[in-house]
């Protein structure tokens, strides 16, 4: 009889052993073709440098549908993947709702904290329900804090492209949050001033974001008229400089200084547009109408030599964020969204990690960029206008009553327009063969390898204002919607400064294999009952089997 038993009992002992080995080892196996479960050599190297414990909690807990409960599931694979890695990591999940606190009023504090709560339709068993989710992770060291997204959201998208989006982020985020823990800044920009840019308060979310990452400080080049050598050569202390929506032209010094700090590998983040003309000049005055403008910043020539230029027109697009108009007065005011074509929704269809797996952009008052060939020069395209685009030419007066009670929409057939492009190589000098504005002896034709980002529209980096001060960046309060502009801009610093290849986790790829919910609804009693009956059966077959077995054996 115990022979008999050995077999059996060895499989339970081997069962044991492994459960045991398993508390102590942990490795996932990637059997994927893309690899997109492996840990990249940077995130290894990273989480190998976390010499002191770092607590991460997880507030994505709770009785979630299928696609949620596994981006649930995957962040805690990935988590214990971390913990493996370095027993420095520790992670707990909470579920925010245990408490005996309202629901409304934990949303509140996490909203206030700037952990924003999401409001999911979830469809179950064919019903369409309203769920409350609390998507973030924080991960503290040494009482520093750093706030992780979870939710990945794009406005088309439905839930499973959503949890695709999440997931592929998963590593690249708890990286991301890690790498600001244990490494100090390094890294300098220049917020530059002097030329009419945007105030400090209207740049204010995305400024306080890159200062998570990066040393920040304001620039000027007023300098340059008495001393442009010096002024150069303070400006090459920083890594990367911004020019927020400048509205006062440059002075050729001024672009000697700007042109040179490129040639010695400085980079560079251009937000400007071709033409003049605000919003808010449309609501100043009785007749609602506002004068567009070419804008002349005198740096035709110098984005020319870079192999762009940006045209003095305004793109309207048929795909655009709605303009919301208040109706009524106190209690009796409503908000009402008209088509506003002057605010595209800009997108790329190219993987680039700048714009990959981010929300649409919202612009406004943007003009069209043509790009030219240049030697050395690599051009990649970060944005563009939908097919249905229309590009109305400059001077013109803009009427805010015409423009919302129009009923007929023609000429939108004149194809995508570039809004956005990344430039990389070895720039040529605008100054080259040309005479230089100031004497320098370390002047330099061409420049060693570097980058630019030139969007046009600086509106791009304008946030709005709430009762407490600046709101985030790209978040329409009217509609609740949050735009990408926040996530493309600081992509685009931190691809020009990365030196660790974070930004390349952003390139990854997951397709998750979901069940289509509305078919499980349908078939749903029919499943049950397979899964139920399908073993006893079975088990009935194998029991009859086995009796039959026995009888034949011992009748003999």
């Amino acid at each position: 009889m115990l022979k008999q038993l050995k077999p059996l009992l060895l499989f339970i002992l081997g069962i044991v052993l492994i459960n045991i080995l398993g508390n102590f080892f942990f490795y996932r196996f990637d059997f994927t073709f893309t690899q997109q479960y492996t840990l990249s050599n940077n995130t290894k190297n990273i989480i190998a440098d976390v010499t002191e414990p770092v607590a991460i909690s997880v507030f994505l807990k709770g009785d979630f549908p299928g696609e949620f409960k596994r981006l649930q599931l995957e962040t805690q694979y990935l988590l214990e993947e971390f913990a493996a890695l370095n027993k420095n990591v520790k992670f707990q999940f909470i579920n925010p709702l245990n408490q005996e606190e309202d629901a409304q009023q934990v949303a509140q504090r996490f909203y206030q904290s700037g952990m924003t709560p999401e409001s999911l339709n979830i469809r179950e068993n064919g019903k369409l329900t309203e769920r409350l989710m609390f998507p973030w992770a924080v991960a503290e060291l040494n009482g520093k804090q750093v706030k992780i997204p979870l939710l990945k959201k794009n406005i088309t998208s439905n839930n499973e492209e959503i949890v695709n989006l999440s997931i592929a982020n998963l590593e690249y985020n708890f990286t991301s949050a890690l790498n600001q823990l244990i490494y100090e800044k390094t890294k300098k920009i220049a917020v530059m001033r002097g030329n009419g840019e945007l105030a400090d308060p209207y740049i204010a979310d995305f400024v306080n974001s890159l200062k998570e990452f990066y040393y920040i400080a304001p620039f000027t080049l007023d300098s340059t008229a008495l001393n442009p050598v010096k002024t150069l050569k303070q400006l090459e202390g920083f890594d990367l400089v911004i020019e927020a929506k400048p509205s006062m032209a440059f002075t050729e010094k001024e672009k000697f200084v700007l042109d040179q700090y490129l040639m010695q590998g400085g980079k560079m983040l251009w937000l400007t547009e071709g033409v003049i003309i605000e919003k808010d000049s449309l609501f100043s005055n009785q007749e609602n109408t506002a004068l567009a403008m070419p804008k002349n910043l005198n740096l035709q020539d110098y984005f020319f030599s870079y192999g762009i230029r940006i045209n003095p027109s305004l793109v309207q697009d048929l795909v655009s964020a709605p303009l919301i108009l208040a109706q009524g007065e106190g209690n009796n005011t409503q908000f009402k969204p008209i088509p506003w074509y002057y605010s595209p929704l800009a997108i790329s269809t190219n993987n680039h990690p700048i714009i990959k797996n981010i929300e649409a952009v919202k612009l406004e008052f943007s003009s069209p960029i043509d790009t030219l060939e240049r030697k050395g020069l690599k051009k990649t395209i970060l944005l563009h206008s939908s097919p249905k685009t229309k590009l109305e030419q400059v001077p013109s007066l803009l009427n805010l009553q015409e423009l919302i009670s129009q009923t007929e929409v023609k000429g939108f057939n004149q194809g995508t327009k570039n809004i956005g492009v990344l430039i990389e190589g070895k720039f040529k000098s605008v100054y080259d063969k040309r005479i230089k504005p100031v004497d320098y002896k370390d002047y330099r034709e061409r420049s060693d390898s570097t980058q630019m980002v030139v969007i046009a529209d600086g509106d791009i980096v304008k946030n709005e204002f709430g009762k407490n001060g600046p709101i985030e960046l790209g978040f329409d309060r009217f509609t609740g919607t949050t735009y990408g502009n926040k996530s493309l801009l600081i992509n685009a610093v931190n691809y020009m400064l990365d030196d660790k290849g974070l930004l390349a986790l952003r390139s990854k790829d997951v397709k998750l294999a979901f069940l289509n919910t509305e078919k499980v609804a349908q078939e749903r009693l029919t499943w049950q009952l397979l899964n139920l009956g399908l073993p006893l059966l079975i088990l009935i077959i194998a029991a009859a089997l086995y009796y039959n077995l026995r009888k034949r054996k011992y009748a003999r």
